[in-house]
């Protein structure tokens, strides 16, 4: 298995997040060699300054976590987080409008994601627990169109996180060139290792130190 530190998105979400949290969730990434820490977009300032000198990047959510606001709005934050530091984009779909068949609109969301992204990395979270397999797919396909670099499980914050059949799913689905990042609910090192045997080169953890240590999970978190 490739190395797993590499994988990880070392993850801190939450409302409630202080200074001092993520200046704790940047110092574990440095030590551990994590690929990134995933932030809310007011922190990658903090993030992006922390972090600077280490081959660690900074990960910005956009649109979190329900993707219903304005695209214009969602291409602004994305262009904002990566003046201010960000390496990675992780963007949340307009889940109603899939829902509602309105497909061209899901697509030009992510469309102009992708173009006020250029250059960097572009990840787009389906909300898998709210969406249906077709529904998958469908994402899959304008993902692929659009030229985005991961499909991405789940905010964390819904209905229910990863499951090996979505990620084997989206896997399938993709592709050349698009990769999967499976989040939400991994905590231990053996689901860990099952998401990236179902197809995962990425994942979003906030337990990235119990999986890669094999410490006993906490049953909480991202």
């Amino acid at each position: 298995m490739q190395n797993l530190s590499k994988t990880i998105d070392h993850t801190l979400l939450k409302a409630d997040a202080t200074v001092a949290q993520i200046e704790t969730l940047c110092a574990e990434a440095r030590e551990y060699s994590f690929c990134s820490v995933c932030v809310n977009s007011s922190y990658v300032p903090l993030a992006s300054a922390q972090l600077k000198g280490s081959d660690v990047k900074v990960c910005s959510v956009v649109g979190f976590p329900l993707g219903v606001m304005q695209t214009k709005a969602k291409a602004y934050e994305a262009t904002v987080a990566i003046e201010e530091g960000a390496d990675e984009i992780d963007m949340v779909i307009h889940v109603g409008w899939l829902k509602s068949g309105e497909i061209a609109k899901v697509e030009q969301d992510i469309q102009a994601l992708r173009e006020a992204t250029k250059g960097k990395i572009l990840k787009v979270i389906f909300e898998t627990a709210l969406i249906s397999k077709e529904e998958i797919v469908t994402l899959c396909e304008i993902c692929t169109r659009v030229g985005v670099d991961f499909v991405k499980t789940s905010t964390g914050f819904s209905t229910g996180g990863a499951t090996l059949e979505d990620v084997a799913l989206m896997k399938a689905s993709i592709g050349e060139g698009v990769q999967v990042k499976a989040s939400g609910g991994i905590r231990d090192y053996e689901t860990a290792a099952a998401m990236i045997e179902a197809g995962a080169t990425r994942l979003g953890v906030s337990a990235g130190i119990v999986i890669v240590t094999g410490a006993a999970a906490s049953g909480e978190g991202y």
